[in-house]
C-alpha cells in the first residue's frame, strides 16, 4: 500500500532504498521557505542500522504490512530459541542474537510471543508486557521501613538485577515489565 512521505507515524514499517525499515521518530517540519515535509527517523528491520529522512507530501513510499503469529517458547539451546506456532504446531529456531540478550532472560516454558513477519521470514518479535519472576537474593524486610519511594537491589531468578520496595522479601514472586526491568507489583 502506497502511503504519502508526510502520512509516515512512528510505528509504521515501510519498504524503503529496497530494504525494510521501522519508523522510531516522526516529525512534521514546516520551514519558513519551502514546502513542508516529514523528519522521520528509521531503524533498518534486517541489520539495525539507522536513518534519517525527510519526505515530502508529494514522496510516495511502500508501507508494509507484517504478518503477526503467536508461537509459544519451548527451549532455549544455548545460541538459538526454538518457538512453535500456536496454529500450525510448526517450530521455528531464532539465534538469541535476534532476540537480544536481554529479552531472551524473561522467556519462559510455554510462554505465548507474537512473532512478526515479512514474506515468511522473521523479522521482529514481542514479549507480554510483563512477566513473573522468583527473587532469588535481597536483603531482609526491615520492620517499620515503609517509605513509598525506597527500593532496595534484588536479583530475579533469570539473573536480572532490579530494585523493589523494602517489604518485598527473598523467595517471593513478583511481576517485572519486560522492556527494562523494573519492579512493577507483587504475583498475585
Amino acid at each position: 500500500m502506497k502511503i504519502n512521505g508526510n502520512e509516515i507515524k512512528p510505528g509504521n514499517v515501510i519498504m524503503h532504498q529496497d530494504t525494510l525499515w521501522v519508523a522510531v521518530k516522526a516529525e512534521a517540519v514546516k520551514p519558513g521557505k519551502g514546502g513542508a515535509f516529514a523528519q522521520v527517523e528509521l531503524k533498518n528491520l534486517l541489520d539495525g542500522r539507522k536513518l534519517n529522512e525527510r519526505f515530502r507530501a508529494a514522496d510516495k513510499v511502500e508501507r508494509v504490512r507484517l504478518e503477526q503469529k503467536d508461537h509459544t517458547f519451548l527451549f532455549d539451546s544455548g545460541e538459538t530459541l526454538t518457538f512453535m506456532d500456536a496454529e500450525t504446531y510448526e517450530q521455528i529456531e531464532l539465534n538469541k542474537d535476534f532476540v537480544g540478550e536481554d529479552r531472551a532472560r524473561y522467556l519462559q516454558d510455554g510462554m505465548t510471543i507474537v512473532v512478526e513477519f515479512h514474506e515468511d521470514r522473521p523479522i521482529g518479535l514481542s514479549l507480554p508486557q510483563h512477566v513473573s519472576l522468583e527473587i532469588t537474593e535481597t536483603e531482609p524486610v526491615i520492620k517499620g521501613q515503609t517509605a513509598a519511594n525506597s527500593f532496595k537491589p534484588a536479583i530475579l531468578e533469570n539473573g536480572v538485577r532490579t530494585a523493589v520496595p523494602p517489604f518485598i522479601a527473598q523467595g517471593e514472586r513478583i511481576v517485572v515489565a519486560t522492556e527494562d526491568g523494573s519492579y512493577v507489583k507483587r504475583a498475585d
